[in-house]
């Protein structure tokens, strides 16, 4: 266990340590430095950090260690867990980024500035987990160190199979988080915790379950057993086109692209009550003949 302690050890201070930079960042820089780089940046390091080592010890510690996939699951939840209470607004997924930019919550600018700073705090993340293994604080990166000069795909199953279990697992997960998108988020980061860590269990197996584009270049590209392509149509198509979908269904359009609701027809805020005759009363009127009564 003493590795598993390692592990948990380091996922703390990765915490911390970004936690640390958001509420300096948030107090010394403006709020739009703060909300459109800073927040992106640090909470794309800590994501991809810790994935890093998480899947490390799926990998090895599962037979290395002699612990089960039960640990693994408890460390994802608790986790995203984390990720989603102090992410702070930010959500480290480009996915997530372009969805705001479809429902115009977010302008082109700014979603392009998130999409790069996304891709750098990961690639920073990559960089200094490989730094932290190379120290071989325990027998599970002295392996990880030697099974990285030649790591294999996530991609366990066919490339259309794959692509549909990416698109599956991001279209349920932008489906629960556009349903409490406007939640208190101690009640939204448990939700959203427990959804990517089912979809982790059923779909891990096929895909490694990123629906995440810019983890999933981080973490499998590089390896071999699918070419480029396949691993752009498997993490970059199939969680896009989940995204789409359930942004459609949702909410019947997508504001960037159409004015109209495309499936659902609108409906009236404001109700007209129907009268009601009162017995005894005779209604006024006109008569038979034309002339209004008296």
């Amino acid at each position: 266990m003493a590795g598993l302690n390692v592990s948990i050890a380091f996922f703390l201070s990765v915490v911390a340590i970004c936690q640390v930079v958001r509420q300096v960042s948030k107090r010394l820089l403006p709020l739009g430095v703060y909300c459109g780089l800073v927040r992106e940046l640090v909470s794309s390091l800590q994501l991809c950090a810790c994935c890093l080592e998480l899947r490390m010890l799926m990998d090895i510690g599962l037979w290395g260690g002699g612990f089960g996939p039960d640990v693994i699951l408890t460390l994802h939840f608790i986790l995203y867990l984390i990720h989603g209470v102090s992410f702070d607004g930010a959500s480290a997924n480009p996915s997530v980024s372009l969805q705001e930019f479809l429902v115009m919550d977010s302008s082109f600018v700014a979603t392009a500035v998130k999409l790069l700073v996304q891709f750098v705090g990961m690639e920073a993340a990559g960089i200094l987990t490989t730094h932290y293994w190379s120290w071989e604080l325990t027998d599970f990166h002295l392996i990880q160190n030697l099974m990285a000069l030649d790591c294999n795909s996530s991609i366990h199953t066919s490339l259309y199979h794959g692509i549909f279990v990416e698109g599956v697992c991001s279209f349920f997960f932008h489906l629960v988080a556009l349903k409490f998108q406007r939640s208190d988020p101690l009640y939204r980061a448990p939700i959203l915790a427990v959804t990517v860590t089912t979809l982790a269990y059923t779909a891990g197996p096929f895909t490694g379950a990123f629906f995440n584009p810019t983890l999933a270049s981080m973490v499998t590209f590089h390896c071999s057993g699918n070419i480029l392509q396949e691993y752009v149509q498997v993490y970059w198509l199939g969680p896009l086109t989940g995204m789409l979908t359930a942004l459609l269904l949702y909410q019947g359009t997508i504001p960037r692209l159409f004015q109209q609701n495309l499936l659902y027809s609108p409906k009236s805020k404001y109700r007209t009550p129907k009268g009601k005759a009162v017995p005894g009363l005779k209604q006024t009127g006109d008569n038979e003949e034309g002339q209004p009564q008296l």
